[in-house]
């Protein structure tokens, strides 16, 4: 195929139109002093403050109340009566800015080939100037974990802010996880047919993990400088020392277990990813105070005889027994429904502002950056949006203005440009 063709084909897979969308450009520093005045804070923390104040100067708030005089001396201030403030929500497990086109391959960059790829870096793979960023934190979305995915080990997540120029500007927090696909103990009918005793393969691959770290234990603990380099055992060093997470995705029952038993081997900080079965293992999760991030509560149940309601009730489950838990959702463009997966919870027993959390300041826990980012507070990142409604309702949510580090975004799109041009049209 020559050039021209193969550049007519990719424009007319990505949509494009003859005039092309200009990607809005990364906002300025913030200058001076701003305020906000009279919205509702849903402070991220449990807190909620009617018509409240926020102000923050070079990226960091510095006031969070109700105290008027406060606004004295303040450069500029946005009154905005009767809007909402949000703290920037947090993608979890996302392969954003890693891909683009889903039926386009050339546009896919999160997955390497082979099974046991723990040097891979989402750090360097980051696109800034994807289409998908926009259309994400345009619904509040202004912070993603970014990771792998394929494969045993698919490699290192990294912890970015949605409004940048470039990778180096993006990063929040570098390489602080690396992410492993626990093997699937369950058995499908397919399998049960086949001579193979899918029981001993599942016991296989586990073994093939376990022999893996052992060889990368015994590299970390090697004296001096190891002769020849192993890039993948150099990957899991800061494992050892827990100054890096394990994220284990796993979601039957018995793989969960599997998997704390596995970092417990090993004295290893773990994350629990998707842990669809969960509740099936409350007493487990509540004595090795493992951290779950909970993907897609918005679903259909796991198996045929469990309540059609418990996806949407686990993480008020998990609340109540007092184990840790963020919530996230798979895909990439789909990130921009996150909000939308914690508000169907709380018609199941997950408070308001515990469901506010649960895609805020419990993620960033998690990803150890809940003293920049997370939630409105005194000293924090000024990372936040206001909306003209509910932020978890789809309904009545609006993004008027958001803020990354004091930063005033542009919220313009893909899709908003698509709307004003069929709008003028018909």
């Amino acid at each position: 195929m020559n050039l021209t063709k193969y550049i007519a084909l990719c424009l007319l897979c990505s949509g494009n139109s003859l005039v092309p969308f200009a990607q809005p450009a990364p906002a300025k520093p913030q200058k001076g002093t701003m305020a906000i005045s009279g919205a509702d804070i849903h402070t991220g923390n449990g807190n909620y403050i009617p018509s409240g104040i926020i102000v923050f100067e070079n990226g960091k708030i510095s006031y969070v109340g109700q105290d008027r005089s406060r606004l004295q001396g303040v450069d500029s201030v946005l009154d905005v009566p009767g809007l909402h403030a949000y703290p920037g929500f947090i993608a979890m497990a996302s392969n954003l800015g890693l891909a683009e086109i889903e039926q386009v391959r050339a546009t896919l960059d999160y997955r390497e080939l082979g099974n046991y790829n723990p040097n891979i870096r989402s750090f360097t793979s980051f696109n800034t100037d994807s289409k998908v960023l926009p259309t994400v934190r345009s619904n509040g979305v202004l912070l993603a974990q970014v990771a792998p995915q394929g494969g045993v080990i698919p490699g290192q997540s990294s912890v970015f802010q949605l409004d940048a120029w470039n990778w180096e500007d993006a990063v929040l927090s570098a390489d602080e996880g690396l992410f492993v696909n626990w093997p699937n103990p369950s058995v499908s009918r397919r399998q049960k047919s086949q001579e193979a005793d899918p029981e001993n393969q599942y016991l296989q691959a586990v073994r093939a993990l376990y022999e893996y770290f052992d060889h990368a234990k015994a590299y970390a603990l090697l004296p001096g400088n190891p002769a020849e380099v192993h890039l993948g055992y150099e990957a899991l060093r800061k494992l050892w020392t827990r100054e890096k997470t394990l994220y284990i995705q796993a979601n039957p029952a018995k793989a969960l277990v599997h998997a704390i038993q596995f970092a417990q081997h090993y004295k290893l900080r773990l994350v629990l990813v998707g842990a669809s079965d969960a509740s099936h293992i409350l007493p487990l999760l509540k004595e090795s105070k493992t951290p779950i991030v909970l993907s897609q509560p918005h679903r259909l149940p796991s198996r045929t005889d469990e309540a059609v309601d418990l996806p949407f009730a686990t993480p008020s489950i998990l609340l109540k027994t007092g184990i840790p838990f963020c919530l996230s959702m798979n895909g990439f463009w789909e990130q921009r429904n996150l909000p939308f997966q914690a508000g169907h919870c709380t018609a199941f027993g997950l408070d308001y502002e515990s469901a506010v959390s649960s895609i805020s300041l419990q993620a960033a826990r998690i990803l150890g950056i809940d003293d920049r980012c997370g939630s409105i507070e005194t000293g924090k990142d000024a990372t936040f949006f206001l909306s003209k409604g509910d932020a978890l309702d789809m309904k009545t949510h609006e993004v008027t203005h958001a803020f990354i580090q004091g930063r005033s975004i542009d919220l313009d799109n893909k899709h908003k440009e698509l709307y004003r041009r069929f709008r003028a049209k018909y």
